[in-house]
Parts: C-alpha cells; structure tokens; sequence
C-alpha cells in the first residue's frame, strides 16, 4: 500500500454505561506527520497518544467518550463519522472471526475477499451495529516465515534442530515490517475500514495473528530463539493494532491479554487462549486469574457473551487424535487437534473452564452464551447446567476464510453426532443452524445478535444460502 497514505480510524471499544459509550480510535499516519484533530460530538479535540513508530509510520490513539445517543458523531479531519453510541434500549452486535487465508491473502481480488465484509457494510447501513466482537485470526500471518532467509530455513528445519538459528537484527526487521504492513494493509480494505471506523471493536486474537498452531507446537519449536523473536513481534503487533495499547500498558498486561468490557445489560469476557499456550495446557496461571476475575465484571441478570477464540463445545476429537497411532499420515494435522478444548491433552483443563462458566451461571443466574469462530464453518451447539440453564455456542467463521469442501463437513457432522459429555450427565449437543439440515455449514459467513427489550436472538448470514431464521437464546 501506498507508505504516504494514513490509515483509519478504526474504534476500538471500552465500554459503555447509560450516559455515555468508551472508546479509543487508532490512526496510521506516514512519517512523523502531526495527526488531524479528533472532536467527539461538539466537545473540544482530542489529544492523541504515540502507540508506536515503525516501518516510517507513527500509530495514533485518541481515547473519547461519545454521549449515549444512537445518532452520536465524532469529527477526524474533514470526516464525519455516525456512530450508535445508546445501547441501553434495543441493541445489535456483529461477530466476525477468521479474516484471510494461509498463503496468497493479499493477492486475493477485493470484490471476491471481502464479499462478506461488504455485506456486513451495506447491513451496517439499512440498520447500524452499536459494537463489532472480532473473535480470532484477525490477522494470517503466516507468510511471515517467507520475509527473510532466517525465518525461511527456521520453518523448514526439523523440530529438534530449532534451536539452532539465531533470531537476528534482520530477521526481526523483516517480521515487525511485515506485521505492519499486513495490519495497515487490512485496515485499509472495502468494507473492513467502512466498519471499523463507525463500529468500536473488540478483538481476541488466535493462532494465525502469530503463526499457525502457535502454542500446540512441540515445546522445541516454541522455545527456540526464532520461535520466541516471531511471538514476541507478533504479540505487540497484535496489543498495538487489535487493542490499542502503549508499550507501558503492553508490559502491564503481564503474561495475558483477557479482558472484560461492560455495556448496558451484557458483559463480553475474552479470556486469551494463546499467549501462554502449550501443547499440554490452553491458558497459563496468569490466563487463569485473568479469566475469573472477569467473571467477576458483569452485574447479576446481565447476559455474558464470552469470546472463545476456539469453540468450547465440540465434537469428540479425542478418537481422532487415537487414529494417529494407527494412520501415521494424519499426523500433520495433530497441531489443528490439540488447538481445540476437546483434545485429549485438554480434557481436565476444559472441563474446569466449562464447570467455571456453570458456577458463574448459577451465582448470578444469567445466560451465557459462547462465542467463537477458527474452524471455517457454521454451527452451534448446547450444553445444560444443573441450575436449568442452558450453555449456548455460536460458532461463525470465517468472513474471509474459504470454505471447506462440503465432504469435510459432512465427516466432522457424523463425528459431531457421536455426542461428548465432558461433565457427568451434561450432555454437549451440536445442531444444525435455525433452518439448515446439517450440523455444519460450509460457506462463509458472520453472526448478528439483536436485543429487543430483554430478549436476545442470533442469526447467521451465510455467503449463499443467505439468513437464517432467528435462534431465540
């Protein structure tokens, strides 16, 4: 992209009470460039803050509150921008997750890439999302292993000779460059900047904002010193341009990036499951503590929508992984098993997180509903408490992902269909989309969630089959 080109402003949220909606909105400017005032409604401009400088840009933030109304505006430059700032009353909620592909990303055809993105605009336009939950795999980043000779005979070498490359001056040059301008080259696109700009954003990231799999790869691979240069680089990439943060606010978050953020009648809880991945565990201590205490945010009777960049409810991979011994060929795919909660390396630690969420539920007797994406495919899926309350998973992705071949749906919708039961006589059932036959969808797709008085509802909309009836949850 054009390196004199500023980029944005993308919103990111931080809550909101009944007088008044929290945010932060990043812009990108070239060099050194002092950035344009921000006036939100008819207050004085905003000062904003130095996140970063790299790759001969400077990342700004702007920190402002607009009032509670759902025709509040903001001023950047010449620019107006509307944003629905009351979401006290009726409210409606996109969530998006896998943005992009493996290989060849940015050589994709716009029209044909951001298709979804697009109509996820065009709906912001006939009738206006008040907050946007972007729930993993913002960013593919994976063709970083291809920007520099290090990274390159890094990612080809066998697992036990890792360690042996050196994380050099120029390799991390090359990976914060990359990361840059991978970040600035999607906030730019048709339909994402359109969105981000007039929705504030919360965002989780999952393995493809680092490389793929990061986490579930033997501890040799994550250990060595080019595995530890990547993360790194990729970590403050993701805190600057998913959460906002300065590099104070960076080195305050510790070992985890979970947060909580409180609206009027709903909590979102993002508990991070990457940063202190294992192949033998999916949240770290630090992990841990984050997560309960944002438990803690929500107020009782609130509706928690919690981010699970991979789904909380699923099928009984535990057979798949045993498959491995007998058909030495699967293997590759170990790395996409151990991913997911369900996988026999996980199976004490997702029960612990799935009996968390019910003593939560039974303490503040609210309804929670899980949400997450990494798999390219639609579906959801239930799981009963012991208090009478029902655990709801949603699952939509990707909005950018291709789809999978529709076989492979099918495959993993008999596997599906097999039933788990992590906790005793609390049976996971995976269902087909309101009106859809199949357990999984193969097209690509979003989630809207609409609240209408105290009632939630949630609908798909799928690339070609188009929306599905409303899920009452």
């Amino acid at each position: 992209m054009n390196e004199r080109q500023s980029v944005g402003p993308v919103l990111l949220a931080r809550g909101a009470d009944a007088q008044a909606c929290r945010m932060a909105a990043l812009l990108v400017v070239p060099g050194d460039n002092e950035p344009p005032p921000l006036i939100p409604a008819d207050t004085e401009g905003v000062r904003p803050t130095v996140l970063c400088r790299a790759a001969g840009r400077t990342v700004w933030r702007y920190d402002f509150a607009l009032p509670a109304r759902p025709d509040a505006v903001y001023r950047l430059g010449d620019e107006i921008y509307p944003v629905v700032a009351d979401l006290t009353g009726d409210a409606r909620i996109a969530y998006v997750s896998c943005n992009g592909q493996e290989e060849g990303d940015h050589r994709r055809p716009l029209d044909e890439r951001n298709a979804m993105w697009c109509r996820l605009a065009d709906e912001h336009d006939r009738a206006p999302f008040g907050l946007m939950l972007q729930g993993g795999d913002q960013l593919y980043a994976d063709e970083v292993l291809t920007v520099h000779p290090v990274l390159q005979r890094w990612s080809k070498c066998r697992t036990a000779h890792k360690a042996r490359h050196e994380f050099t001056d120029g390799a991390r040059e090359a990976a914060e460059r990359f990361f840059v301008e991978r970040y600035l080259t999607l906030y730019s696109q048709p339909g994402i900047a359109h969105l981000c700009a007039r929705v504030p954003s919360l965002m989780m990231w999952d393995d493809h904002d680092i490389i793929d799999g990061w986490g579930s790869h033997p501890a040799a691979t994550l250990d060595s010193p080019v595995g530890q240069g990547l993360f790194a680089v990729a970590r403050r990439a993701f805190a600057v341009f998913q959460l906002g943060l300065t590099d104070d606010e960076i080195d305050a978050a510790g070992d985890t990036f979970g947060f909580a953020a409180r609206f009027p009648g709903f909590t979102v809880v993002a508990p991070d499951l990457r940063s202190e991945r294992r192949p033998d565990r999916v949240m770290g201590p630090a992990g841990w503590a984050v997560f309960e205490r944002s438990l803690t945010a929500d107020r009782p009777g609130d509706r928690l929508f919690l981010m699970s960049s991979v789904p909380a409810l699923g099928p009984r991979l535990s057979w798949v992984e045993r498959l491995m011994t007998i058909f030495p060929g699967i293997r590759k795919y170990k790395d996409d098993l151990r991913d997911q909660w369900q996988s026999r390396a996980h199976r004490k630690e997702w029960r612990r997180f799935l009996r968390t969420l019910e003593t939560h539920s039974e303490r503040h007797t609210c309804g929670i509903t899980v949400l997450s994406g990494e798999i390219h495919l639609a579906t959801r899926g239930e799981m009963p408490f012991r208090n009478g309350i029902v655990l709801h998973q949603l699952v939509a992705s990707g909005i950018a992902h291709p789809a999978p071949p529709r076989p492979y749906a099918f495959g993993l919708g008999l596997l599906a269909a097999l039933g788990e039961d992590p906790l005793p006589d609390q049976p996971v059932r995976l269902r087909p989309l309101p009106g859809r036959s199949w357990i999984y969808s193969a097209e690509r797709n979003y989630l809207v969630l609409e609240r209408t008085g105290d009632a939630w509802q949630a609908f798909w909309e799928l690339e070609v089959s188009g929306r599905t009836p409303g899920l009452p949850l």
